[in-house]
């Protein structure tokens, strides 16, 4: 018997386009001998739909022609159903579509990536790869991000954040807050995307306002870090589960300005996107001390641990080359191209590495199951019931504090 796998993918995200590249290049990963791959995309308006037309990464130059040929589909939210189904009914379909044995979410940024689809898979039931609810959405929020890891004692840049209302109503406030913390050079980024979109440096006060007002189009939270200006990028992925983990080589991104721009990870080759990260111009594995290296991979897994993640992640460092201190600057825990170029030079190829995630998926529903959820006993009922009533005395609490 075939392991149904539903991969999803698209997602109401700004990533989209890169999310399905990466769906693309797992799904030809994939062994079509152990796995029935059911793909499912979710498309920018939110919409759901699977179908053949899916798996070909050239439909989706013509998305409303690509859909036409798909169907709309959905899961109940309701726990144990682990089936994917059919939005229009027919007299010679049944209603399922498939049933779902587990579910790779392959998706990107914002509605996405932050748990917000792992909270849908949770209240199903469904098995699902990769990170849960908290970690996504720890991992996905910069600024919580850093507070958790500032408190394990993994190293991360000076900061500052603050939100769009903040902006709006206290503007000289916050630019003088982030002067006398921070000073300049500075980098402004949305605090909840990925892909180096919304990103800019500023060198100044003018500069500043601008890098705000285009962060502050696409999220309500806006981080600023002191940007370090003689700095080298490494990314090191990790693979496994918070409490058994193992790192991958190191990479060195090659730029083309300040920043890894989004055309610097996506673009590079030949101007085209159907690559996804692996377009990005790299030197892997990176050509860094040893000791380097493993401080690097050690605080990887640290990263990992300290945000209780599941699957594969991916971290990316910044190294001060002024002064060699190195800083956690992110965790992506929906890499793009799911890290697959980093694994497969430490050893683990595409088609080992998903059923890896696989495993890690299937096991930790089965533990999950193992915990208790509730006593079985229904307070409503017999004695426990008498201290209940919320008219009585149990109730007084309500009906005094809050019912005046």
């Amino acid at each position: 018997m075939k392991t149904n796998v539903g991969v999803v993918f698209g997602g109401r995200s700004v990533e989209n386009e890169i999310s399905v590249v990466t769906a693309n290049q797992m799904i030809h990963a994939m062994d079509s001998e152990k796995y029935n791959i059911i793909p499912i995309y979710i498309t920018k308006e939110g919409k759901w739909y699977s179908g053949d037309a899916l798996f070909n990464v050239e439909n989706y130059r013509d998305t409303k022609k690509l859909l036409a040929q798909c169907e709309e589909v959905y899961v109940r939210p309701g726990y144990g159903d682990t089936n994917l189904y059919r939005c229009n009914k027919s007299l010679f379909k049944k209603d399922v579509v498939a049933k779902l044995d587990v579910v790779i979410p392959t998706l990107h940024g914002t509605n996405c990536e932050d748990g917000t689809f792992q909270g849908v898979m949770e209240f199903a039931g469904i098995p699902y790869a990769g990170c849960n609810t908290l970690a996504s959405a720890n991992g996905m929020d910069k600024i919580t991000m850093k507070m958790i890891l500032k408190e394990c004692g993994v190293p991360v840049i000076d900061y500052c954040w603050f939100s769009d209302k903040e902006w709006f109503d206290r503007q000289s406030a916050v630019v003088e807050k982030i002067e006398n913390k921070l000073g300049y050079p500075v980098i402004v980024k949305p605090a909840n995307l990925g892909s180096s979109v919304g990103i800019k440096a500023a060198h100044n006060k003018e500069e500043l306002i601008d890098a705000i007002e285009n962060a502050i189009q696409f999220t309500n939270r806006i981080i600023i870090e002191k940007y370090v200006q003689k700095l080298k990028e490494v990314n090191c992925a990790v693979l496994g589960n918070y409490y058994d983990c193992q790192p991958s080589v190191c990479e060195v991104p090659v730029r083309s300005g300040e920043i890894l721009s989004y055309q610097d990870k996506y673009m590079n080759g030949g101007g085209k996107q159907s690559q996804g990260m692996q377009s990005t111009v790299r030197e892997i594995p990176a050509n860094l001390p040893e000791e380097t290296t493993k401080f690097i991979q050690n605080a990887a897994c640290e990263t990992f641990r300290a945000l209780s993640c599941d699957g594969v992640s991916r971290i990316d460092f910044i190294i001060d080359e002024a002064t060699g201190e190195i800083f956690v600057n992110e965790i992506n825990t929906i890499p793009g191209s799911l890290s697959f170029y980093l694994w497969e030079y430490s050893g683990i190829n595409f088609s080992t590495l998903v059923d890896r995630l696989i495993e890690i998926a299937i096991r930790r529903q089965q533990d999950a199951n193992q915990k208790v959820v509730n006593y079985g006993d229904n307070i409503f009922s017999g004695k426990a019931a008498q201290g209940a009533k919320m008219g009585g005395k149990a109730g007084g609490k309500f009906g005094g504090k809050f019912g005046k």
